[in-house]
């Protein structure tokens, strides 16, 4: 049986910009090859072993997963990539402005197939001196800011001081861009089916474990077929994921590089210190570009 995800107040969400893609309002220039070459120290190699390229029948989606705040849904998705199970699977469940779901292994290949579901990873600990924030207001008393490019939102820094392990508690907030896992009512159900952001959810913030971020393709995550209001399901000749591909199990030479902008260049301090000013979230922020080669 397919696994559907649970979740409320669809007619609360707009439309923001947020790591991995731009909002229609957005006139930011596209970053070309030629930007990253003409200030090297501006951008961040992706690490192929966290870069998953997904190849659909609206175009080509990479996504960039973050282990450090999810370790064992990340590994997970990993390993489903690898052994071929997202190949041929359809996007199942789509809602305008909200998602767009994906992922159901068992129903495709079947559920001898299925790995165990994963408790939730919600909330992780981080450590500001090994994890720092390109923050939104003063960094000590700041509650969002980019990791990596990554939309976090955190407890105040200061607050480590008074913990036994100098950490903060922080996570990724459901920003449009986001990659999170699908899951039932049961907050440990988490397993293969994951979804797609394409708008802000903040219900679904430390109840759901977002693992990663779209850095190229958000366009086409956009157009993805919808499927019927108000549940997006079922969907007729849904677009399907062609295959998923893990980038470091590639032969070197054919593995694509690639470059994520950083975030403390005086260009994103200007856009933080702004955001501070008007009150805004992190998930308000325009996109943290990627390039690939």
């Amino acid at each position: 049986m397919t696994v559907k995800s649970v979740f409320v107040g669809l007619a609360s969400l707009g439309f923001v910009a947020c790591a991995g893609a731009q909002s229609d309002s957005e006139s930011e220039t596209v970053p070309t090859i030629e930007d990253v070459k003409a200030d090297p120290e501006g951008w961040r190699a992706a690490d192929p072993d966290n870069l998953i390229i997904f190849d659909t029948t609206k175009g080509e989606i990479v996504i960039e997963l973050l282990p450090a705040v999810s370790q064992s849904h990340s590994d997970q998705f990993k390993a489903y990539t690898k052994a071929g199970l997202y190949d041929d699977t359809p996007f199942h469940r789509v809602i305008k402005g909200f998602m767009a779901q994906g992922g159901d292994v068992e129903r495709v290949h079947g559920a001898d197939k299925m790995l165990e579901p994963m408790e939730g990873e919600f909330i992780f600990k981080r450590d500001p001196s090994e994890m720092p924030l390109d923050t939104i207001g003063p960094s000590d008393s700041a509650v969002g800011g980019f990791y990596n490019g990554f939309p976090i939102e955190t407890q105040a820094q200061f607050l480590a001081e008074m913990t036994m392990d100098g950490t903060v508690e922080s996570f990724i907030p459901h920003c449009r861009g986001v990659v999170s896992t699908a899951r039932t009512d049961d907050p440990n159900s988490g397993n293969a089916q994951f979804f797609l952001m394409t708008g802000r959810a903040e219900h679904l913030d430390e109840g759901y474990t977002a693992k990663g971020r779209v850095l190229i393709g958000q366009d086409v995550v956009e157009v993805i077929k919808l499927g019927p209001e108000p549940n997006g399901f079922p969907i007729a000749n849904a677009d399907i994921l062609r295959k998923a591909t893990l980038v470091s199990t590639l032969p070197e030479a054919e593995q694509p590089t690639v470059w994520v902008q950083k975030t403390n260049s005086q260009i994103w301090m200007d856009k933080l210190t702004a955001a501070d000013q008007l009150g805004n979230h992190i998930c308000d922020l325009p996109a943290v570009p990627a390039v690939m080669e």
